[in-house]
C-alpha cells in the first residue's frame, strides 16, 4: 500500500505501536503519570545539546525506562532504540527556534526535534498525552480505543466506496468487450479507485497506531482492497493517450498527487492521461489496449500479454482473432491460444451477469 512507502508518520508509529518494547515503556510512564522527555538519537547534533545528567549506556528495557522517567531530566536513547545512553539530562536547543508549545517539556521537545531532526517524544504529566516530534512534524498519539473506533469507521466508509468502484469497474468490463467505452467511463473508474485508496491510507494509519491490536483490521483491509491499486494502474496503462511519453507509473503518481478538488474534475484526469479538454467526455470514444483484462486469464504471464498487445494493437483485435492467429504470437502455442479464447468468452459472460445483478 502507498502509505507504507511514503508516510514518515507511519514509520514512526510502527516503532512505538502497542506491542513494541518502546510502547510498553511509554504506557508504564503514562500509568505512573510522571511525564517524560525522550530523545531517540545518538548523533553528534543531539549529543552536543545534552548537558549534565548520567551517562548510563545500558541495554533498553521498559522497566529501566519507567524507573529513569521518575527523574525530571530528559532520557537519551540510541538511534536503533536498543540502548539507554543518558538519564536526567538537560537539553539545550537554540532558544531562537520558534515553537507554539506552551509547557517547558513540549517546547524543549519541539526545538530539539527541529534543530537535530531526531525523533523526540514528550509525555505530558498533567494531561497524560504522548506527543511525537521529528523535524517539523508533530503528532499526538491517541488512546487505543479512540484509534480503534476511528479506524473501524474508516473501514465502514471504505466498504461503501469500494462498492461504488466495483460498479464502475463492472460497467467498464462489459463496455470493453462491447467496444463502447467512453473517456467518461475510464475517468470515473480512476476517480473512484483514488477515492478508495485515500481512505485506505487512513485505515493503514490507524493500523500502524494500533500495532498488534490492528491485525484483524489489517486482514479485513487486505480482503477488501487487495489488488485494487494494480487494477487502477492497468486501467491507466490501457488508456494512456498515444501522444503522451509518460509511463503508467508516472501518470499514476500525478493522479495520486492531485488535491481532492482536482481529482473530482474530469479534465484533470483527462489531461494526465494525455487527452484534450472536451465539453462532454461521455461522447468521446476510447479503445482499450487490453492489458487489464488479459492479466485476468490464468497461467498467462506478463510477457505473453505484452506480446499479444504488441501483435494485435487493441483488445478488439485480440477478441476477433481466431486460434491460428493467436497461435502465431510468440510464446503462445495452440494450447494457450485455446485457453485465451475460452477464458475471454467466459469472462464476457460473467461480466454481463455481474451487471445484471447490480
Amino acid at each position: 500500500m502507498r502509505i507504507s512507502k511514503k508516510d514518515e508518520v507511519t514509520d514512526i508509529l510502527k516503532l512505538i505501536s502497542p506491542g513494541t518494547p518502546i510502547r510498553e515503556g511509554l504506557d508504564n510512564i503514562l500509568k505512573a503519570k510522571t511525564g517524560a522527555l525522550l530523545v531517540f538519537s545518538d548523533t553528534k547534533e543531539v549529543l552536543d545539546i545534552v548537558d549534565g545528567g548520567f551517562f548510563i549506556d545500558e541495554e533498553y528495557t521498559s522497566s529501566k525506562l519507567y524507573e529513569l522517567a521518575k527523574m525530571d531530566g530528559a532520557i537519551v536513547l540510541s538511534t536503533d532504540l536498543k540502548r539507554i545512553l543518558y538519564a536526567n539530562a538537560q537539553l539545550i536547543p537554540s532558544p531562537e527556534i520558534p515553537t507554539k508549545e506552551t509547557g517547558t517539556r513540549h517546547r524543549t521537545a519541539e526545538r530539539t526535534a527541529k534543530q537535530t531532526g531526531a525523533l523526540v517524544i514528550s509525555i505530558s504529566q498533567r494531561r497524560n498525552i504522548i506527543t511525537v516530534f521529528k523535524g517539523n512534524l508533530r503528532y499526538t498519539i491517541q488512546d487505543s480505543s479512540t484509534i480503534l473506533n476511528r479506524t473501524n469507521q474508516a473501514l465502514q466508509t471504505l466498504e461503501k466506496y469500494k462498492k461504488v468502484f466495483d460498479s464502475k469497474l463492472n460497467v467498464l468490463n462489459e463496455y470493453e468487450f462491447n467496444d463502447i467505452v467512453t473517456l467518461d467511463n475510464v475517468i470515473n473508474a480512476i476517480q473512484r479507485a483514488e477515492m478508495v485508496m485515500k481512505i485506505v491510507d487512513e485505515v493503514q494509519r490507524g493500523i500502524s497506531e494500533l500495532g498488534q491490536d490492528g491485525r484483524l483490521i489489517s486482514m479485513q483491509l487486505e480482503e477488501l482492497v487487495g489488488g485494487l491499486e494494480r487494477e487502477e494502474l492497468l486501467i491507466i496503462k490501457d488508456y494512456l493517450g498515444k501522444g503522451t511519453n509518460k509511463t503508467e507509473d508516472e501518470a499514476l503518481e500525478e493522479i495520486i498527487a492531485l488535491p481532492y478538488e482536482e481529482l473530482l474534475k474530469a479534465s484533470s484526469i483527462a489531461k494526465i492521461l494525455g487527452y484534450e479538454n472536451f465539453d462532454n467526455y461521455d461522447e468521446v470514444g476510447v479503445y482499450t489496449r487490453g492489458y487489464r483484462i488479459l492479466t485476468k486469464i490464468p497461467r498467462v504471464p506478463n510477457n505473453i500479454v505484452e506480446n499479444l498487445v504488441k501483435s494485435f494493437k487493441s483488445f478488439q483485435h485480440i477478441l476477433a482473432a481466431d486460434i491460428p492467429e493467436l497461435d502465431e504470437v510468440e510464446g503462445i502455442g495452440e494450447v494457450r491460444a485455446k485457453t485465451i479464447k475460452q477464458s475471454l468468452k467466459r469472462m464476457q459472460e460473467q461480466f454481463v451477469f455481474d451487471n445484471l445483478m447490480l
